[in-house]
């Protein structure tokens, strides 16, 4: 997945961590293998070549993001959409390109839209989806945070209570501390010339993620791009909002609402997350600089 991960913990008495150091690896990398747009073997790029109507068989663990990614789609009213594979390869964030490229381009906005509820049958049980339209997915905005929730999975498994794990910008606590207190996570200040803290959330059992538009991006004359694409417009999200911090039991969950929201942006994306109960931090720029604005436990202070 382009990126590192992490388990900070206070270990059991007795636990193996070179075996669960073992796992944790073999988990992220099944994620990987499973999911990645970069490698031509994976259960993802198997279902993008497949013909329409074919059915493909697919991991369980494919399935259950390709589940969670329908769910999101429609309860965000399409804001995350996992079928804008092409787009993202055109504006040169995927594996085809480095740069955006203005023939893709056109011919990923020339395209119909896809409606990912209605272009995707999943069967679950069979252990096998299909498209019902050509289309290319990608689930760059979701499998991270599926792969921490495995390796939570993984660490309870080993008997660990206390840890907080990490891939990217996706953070799990089991537990708190061993001494009782919650584990400390910087929020990022959404700056792309350096990094540096906004905030401190305290996290127990809770997962966290952060999408943003200050970390990937690519420069077109002198706008800058962000790698989110928004699936109205088919082409990157250029809206208020900086960066959104949702924070979830799950976070495959927090990862996806995390990038939804920042497409629907500050006016949709507000009221999205107050119909849906969200705890949602949103970051937005203004003529001031920035704005924090918290829903849920975040609704206090930008400081948890």
């Amino acid at each position: 997945m382009g990126t590192r991960w992490s388990a900070t913990l206070d270990a059991e008495v007795g636990m193996d961590l070179a075996a669960l150091q073992r796992d944790l690896a073999a988990a992220v990398t099944r994620v990987d293998e499973q999911m990645s747009p970069w490698k031509p073997a994976s259960g993802l790029m198997q279902l993008n070549r497949a013909p329409v109507d074919d059915w493909v068989d697919l991991p369980a663990e494919m399935l259950e993001v390709l589940a969670c990614a329908l769910d999101v789609h429609r309860l965000s009213d399409g804001a995350f959409n996992p079928c804008l594979g092409a787009l993202v390869d055109a504006w040169g964030f995927g594996p085809v390109r480095d740069l955006p490229d203005a023939q893709a381009i056109r011919a990923a906005h020339g395209s119909a839209p896809v409606h990912a509820d209605q272009a995707l049958v999943l069967d679950r049980d069979a252990g096998r989806a299909r498209k019902r339209v050509p289309l290319q997915l990608d689930l760059c905005g979701i499998a991270k945070g599926y792969a921490v929730d495995l390796m939570a999975e993984v660490l309870q498994r080993h008997g660990g209570r206390h840890a907080l794990l990490a891939l990217d910008g996706e953070l799990r606590a089991v537990g708190a501390q061993a001494g009782a207190q919650p584990w400390a996570v910087a929020l990022e200040r959404p700056d792309a010339e350096r990094r540096a803290v906004q905030g401190v959330i305290e996290l127990q059992d809770m997962a966290v993620a952060t999408s943003g538009d200050y970390r990937r991006f690519v420069e077109v004359g002198r706008a800058r791009l962000a790698h989110t694409m928004d699936p109205q417009r088919r082409a990157p999200v250029n809206n208020a909002v900086a960066s959104v911090t949702v924070l979830a039991p799950s976070c495959m969950w927090a990862d996806a609402w995390a990038t939804a929201l920042l497409v629907a942006g500050p006016t949709q994306g507000l009221a999205l997350a107050q119909r849906l109960r969200l705890d949602v931090l949103f970051l937005m720029r203004d003529a001031q600089g920035l704005t924090a604005l918290g829903l849920g436990r975040f609704g206090a202070s930008a400081d948890h």
